[in-house]
């Protein structure tokens, strides 16, 4: 049985992604510091797939701690989510997501060397591709970003190229998410935010459950369909398995004799097309029979009108396409909020 060990796994993404890896037979190890997150969600994934990963209670900033997980198992593989995420709060306090998210990255891939673990899937963000590149977004275009968070993504997938460059032994998939929203079909797992909700999904259903008054919209008056921003959703549920394809890719798995790439690529997750801020919220509305009340503020600093993905190379090399559609995700995310007003707390 192939060890997989999870940065970040108790988050949003990475909940979802322990669940797709157990139900693929894999053993699976999280390590995570709880900044963002709740013991509660080990208990939801021993609900969904009938098995507990191991967790250990660490912050990849403390190299000894990490070192000793490195050192009790035999890891095969690392996924790595483990990062501070909020743009805007980025923008307040950069040197504490340079220190956290650049820091963090560089003991983990340091003790991965040192215990001779190459394979790696590292969670990216569609923020690398800045603001000048043409829609959609392709693979190879130049990287930037208007925010620390983004140049955070931007300089660790530096760092993994040069790294994979040095020593052919690493074998990296760069994970390009766009925007992940919904909810684990069962309604046991979902996003759950600390504080006000920095995404849409989750200030949506906190609307609808009665925890706020009314949704922000940032911007009413961009050159799009309805004057509100347009972005990329995907469900996270298919953003999972876009996991699951990447490291079959990199790891031969019970069930894949996939050929060891010994190389790093980067692959764009997405749906391949947007949805403005209103069609998502009339969608929630349609899902859960719920009005949701708005009011249109000025634009946010550093945020596009539209932007979404190009999809190709993931199904071309990877095999993975989304299955899953915006009336899923509003469901699946409204059947989570519903049944957890006060998240992982209820």
């Amino acid at each position: 049985m192939k060890t997989i060990l999870v940065t970040g796994g108790m988050g949003f993404i990475g909940s979802h992604v322990c669940v797709s890896l157990l139900e693929q037979g894999l053993h699976v190890i999280i390590v995570d510091n709880l900044c963002n997150s709740n013991t509660e969600v080990l208990n939801r994934i021993d609900q969904i797939t009938g098995k507990k990963p191991l967790f250990y209670p660490v912050n990849l900033l403390d190299e000894d701690a990490l070192s000793a997980v490195f050192k009790r198992h035999n890891i095969d593989a690392v996924i790595h989510f483990a990062a501070l995420k909020a743009v805007g709060e980025s923008s307040c306090i950069p040197l504490s997501y340079y220190y956290n998210n650049i820091t963090c990255s560089l003991v983990l891939f340091n003790v991965m060397e040192k215990y001779k673990v190459f394979n790696l899937v590292f969670s990216s963000s569609a923020t690398v591709y800045g603001e000048h590149n043409p829609i959609p977004y392709v693979e190879n275009y130049p990287l930037s970003a208007t925010n620390p968070y983004g140049r955070t993504k931007v300089m660790i997938e530096e760092i993994l190229q040069d790294a994979a460059r040095a020593d052919p032994r690493w074998n990296i998939s760069l994970l390009r998410y766009f925007n992940p929203i919904g909810a684990h079909p069962s309604g046991l797992m979902g996003e759950d935010p600390n504080g006000i909700p920095n995404n849409l999904m989750p200030f949506i259903t906190q609307v609808a459950v009665g925890k706020r008054d009314a949704l922000n919209v940032f911007g009413g008056d961009y050159p799009t369909k309805d004057g509100t921003g347009v972005r990329d959703y995907i469900h996270v549920v298919d953003l999972a398995l876009g996991h699951i394809k990447a490291l079959e890719k990199l790891i031969a798995s019970p069930n894949n004799n996939c050929v060891r790439s010994n190389s790093i690529s980067a692959y764009n997750l997405g749906a391949g097309k947007g949805y403005s801020v209103l069609e998502v919220v009339k969608a929630f509305e349609k899902a859960s029979g719920k009005k949701i009340n708005y009011v249109i503020s000025p634009r946010r600093e550093g945020d596009l009108a539209e932007f979404f993905a190009d999809v190709s190379k993931a199904s071309e090399e990877l095999g993975w396409k989304v299955e899953r559609s915006l009336d899923d995700m509003c469901e699946d995310a409204w059947n989570w909020q519903s049944k957890n007003p006060e998240g992982y707390l209820s």
